[in-house]
């Protein structure tokens, strides 16, 4: 028997919590169904009803390469007949931190863990542990993941759901929490331990960081011994072959890394310089671990996605990306809606207004656009002509490089057909 998208769905929520495992999965700022899918290959995802969509969440960005590349999926499978977790040191996870140290300038050493949230976890302990200072400084409307003490004024599902913070989080937990307006540099004192930053804001849709606000961020912390940590979960190995640090030139003390790296697969990283990292355990006072770290086949599927894109490659899927943001925004405005979609590299947002309005700086600025409701209805529309956009007006597109003119154009005549159905 077929089997819907509805069905799955009404069998997922029997035994999952809201019948998805990350609510940025789940349909419900945007209303209806979620599609359940089968398979992925390249820029396309097929669901069970064999409806196959041109997919521009991939994965919110960790398929760089696309759905199934040839290569990563023949890396995985060599592997995975060779074993698939020891709890011992592998080859992978050597070669893995080799290939980011090697693209990443001032990145001497990583730590592997297995997801983006442990990664941010566990950089935000090392800050903490290395300057013996308590508290930390983070954004308004920046996601770091779901760790207790982060959870406070965050993008991504936490400003979907339309949540302040989430239920279960101390007033303790958060206690060192500062929180400041993005795009403002903030003056800190003494007990500040770190500030951590997305150096593209990619959870409150797309808000690039002003001029001057990263170098602002770097000179502030050294002025008060503070760290800067830059979680590059979104835009490490996407902006460009050596991360934020190589696109914009300023070099934090911590980096935190996800979804690329792992190729697909589960797998998350931080990393500075020698001297900060040998306060990790064993070496040092600061304990993290991880059973599953540097998992074998999300090694393998990161060295292969790794050594795949050149510096050439970066500049290809730049210039697809913003070409087609332009030509979008172009599009959606010529059919009775404002689209405004800033890019970064390849990086694109979009914001949809009834009338012409500049694109946000900040989370107060984004969260008006956001919340306005018309990328609900316009979402719904590109899906019924076979465009997947992530269910949700605080995320971003995603381009791969499977993504070619084919695809582009397939979205613009969907997007001109949308945006006329919304206006």
């Amino acid at each position: 028997m077929t089997m819907t998208n509805e069905a799955w769905f009404d069998r997922a929520k029997i035994v999952i919590p809201g019948g998805v495992d990350s609510p940025v999965r789940s349909f419900r700022s945007v209303g209806g169904t979620p599609y359940t899918v089968v398979s992925g290959s390249g820029a396309y995802v097929t669901d069970v009803e064999g409806t196959t969509y041109v997919d521009y969440v991939q994965s919110y960005g960790a398929s760089l390469l696309g759905h199934a590349h040839p290569d990563v999926v023949a890396a995985i499978q060599s592997r995975a007949a060779l074993g698939t977790t020891f709890g011992a040191p592998t080859q992978g996870e050597v070669e893995l931190a080799e290939a980011m140290v090697a693209r990443v300038t001032g990145l001497e050493q990583v730590r592997l863990v297995s997801s983006g949230t442990e990664a941010v976890m566990s950089a935000v302990r090392l800050a903490r542990g290395a300057t013996k200072r308590s508290k930390i400084l983070k954004f308004d409307g920046c996601y770091h993941g779901h760790s207790d003490a982060l959870l406070v004024a965050g993008g991504s599902g936490v400003a979907q759901m339309g949540l302040p913070d989430s239920a279960g989080v101390t007033a303790g937990a958060v206690g060192d929490t500062l929180v400041a307006p993005y795009n403002v540099v903030p003056t800190l004192d003494e007990s500040i331990a770190a500030v951590l930053v997305e150096p593209v804001a990619a959870n409150m849709n797309l808000v690039a960081p002003a001029p001057g606000f990263l170098a602002g961020l770097r000179a502030e912390c050294d002025r008060v011994g503070a760290l800067l940590i830059f979680d590059e979960v979104i835009t490490g190995f996407r902006l460009a072959r050596g991360g934020a640090e190589e696109y914009f030139g300023i070099t934090p003390d911590i980096w935190c890394f996800g979804k690329v790296i792992g190729g697909g697969l589960p797998v998350g990283a931080f990393g500075g310089s020698r001297e900060l990292l040998s306060n990790l355990a064993p070496l040092g006072p600061v304990y993290q671990a991880g059973t599953l770290s540097g998992n074998p086949l999300a090694t393998a599927a990161g060295v292969t996605v790794m050594n795949a894109m050149d510096t050439a490659s970066y500049v290809v899927l730049t210039t697809a990306a913003q070409k087609f943001a332009r030509d979008l925004e172009a599009v959606i405005r010529e059919n009775g809606l404002y689209a405004v979609i800033p890019t970064q590299g390849p990086l694109l947002g979009l914001f949809l207004a009834p009338s012409e309005v500049s694109a946000p700086s900040n989370f107060d600025e984004a969260k008006v656009l956001c919340d306005n409701g018309l990328y609900r209805k316009f979402f719904h529309e590109m899906l019924s002509r076979g465009i997947a956009m992530a269910p949700g007006s605080y995320e971003i597109m995603f381009v791969s490089m499977a993504h070619g003119s084919r695809e582009f154009d397939r979205t613009l005549q969907a997007a001109a057909e949308s945006a006329r159905a919304t206006a």
